[in-house]
């Protein structure tokens, strides 16, 4: 969850009265769309997306004063993904060919979710101020709440190693002033396979939110939205952060609003993340190669899903959308490390 670019506070809470979810039976044609359009800025781009491709609104009704629409993640055991309404405190389910529902409510404004090896559901949790692992019968595991005796600030994003670990950011993005008992800084932190380990592996960033690893884990990205780009860190043997390797890998501020937010991989390691004005795509050196921009200034999260992971699936403050691509991206839950 983060500030709002260009939206006034009226029309925000004109939107979340609302509170419907609008039905869609599929893709909308882009043409329903004024001023979406898929940017190159390099050849390489035309064996990742097509720019004639379609910008497609699935589903609105979600986000609000209090939140964004966030954190899709793809079952494809179910062909459906599920996505929060941060606003509303609830998690939806979008169907191909079908459209939204609500899927679970409460979910204390839950933000980033994800899969862990066994294919649990993860969520971050807003208001409860933790990370938890939904059980198969329906029952929550507390994967982190506190660090050395304080509370965590308001977990926005999470992803998991093939070795079964955790890796979560964890800003502070509430309004309201620190108390005693609350963290001092913004932290990325590491749970280690069983739980029972949480390591602070990164706390020298203003607003760290998205995270993803490179195809072969040996890099690990991180966005630090209130600066405007994305760092990388070559991975230690322990799961920590090797810091000597730390670099800018882009900077994604630009003339429009929006930031760095959500962020993923595909298989030959292009990185996706959203920036100023649309979703960047950038090689794994950090070249930038295109922008998706899909209508809304602001990205707040991104996720590759469908049978084959060449569907890209977007959300931004109101709404749901998706793209097709032609390099699949990284699976969730990712393979097991052997």
């Amino acid at each position: 969850m983060r500030a709002q670019n260009g939206v006034s506070r009226r029309h925000i809470l004109a939107m979340s009265a609302a509170g419907s979810v609008a039905i869609g039976s599929g893709f909308r044609g882009a043409s329903a769309q004024t001023g979406k359009r898929i940017e190159q800025y390099a050849p390489e781009l035309d064996s990742i997306i097509s720019t004639s491709e379609p910008i497609q609104e699935l589903a609105s009704g979600t986000g609000g004063a209090l939140g964004p629409t966030e954190g899709p993640v793809w079952w494809k055991e179910g062909g459906y993904l599920l996505y929060s309404d941060i606003h509303n405190s609830r998690r939806m389910k979008y169907t191909p060919g079908q459209g939204a529902s609500v899927f679970q409510e409460p979910t204390n404004r839950a933000n980033g979710l994800t899969r862990d090896l066994q294919g649990r559901l993860l969520a971050c949790e807003h208001d409860s101020r933790r990370v938890t692992r939904q059980e198969a019968d329906g029952s929550i595991t507390v994967v982190a709440n506190t660090f050395q005796g304080r509370r965590l600030n308001r977990p926005n994003d999470v992803i998991v190693k093939s070795d079964g670990s955790i890796y979560f950011s964890d800003p502070w993005s509430s309004p309201l002033a620190r108390e005693q008992w609350d963290l001092t800084y913004s932290g990325v932190f590491r749970v280690s396979p069983d739980l029972g380990t949480l390591t602070l592996v990164l706390d020298d960033m203003v607003f760290p939110n998205g995270l993803a690893f490179s195809p072969d884990e040996s890099v690990l990205y991180i966005d630090d939205f209130r600066r405007g780009h994305i760092r990388a860190f070559d991975m230690a043997p322990n799961g920590t952060l090797a810091k000597q390797t730390d670099r800018v890998f882009v900077d994604l501020t630009g003339p429009e609003p929006g930031g760095p937010d959500g962020m993923k991989v595909d298989i030959a390691g292009n990185v996706y993340c959203g920036g100023a004005g649309g979703i960047y795509i950038m090689d794994s050196k950090g070249k930038k190669l295109g922008r998706i921009i899909h209508g809304r200034p602001e990205t707040t999260n991104i996720a590759f899903g469908g049978d084959d992971w060449k569907t890209l699936y977007f959300t931004n403050w109101y709404y749901l959308g998706a793209v097709k691509v032609k390099i699949p991206g990284i699976p969730v839950p990712v393979a097991k490390k052997s």
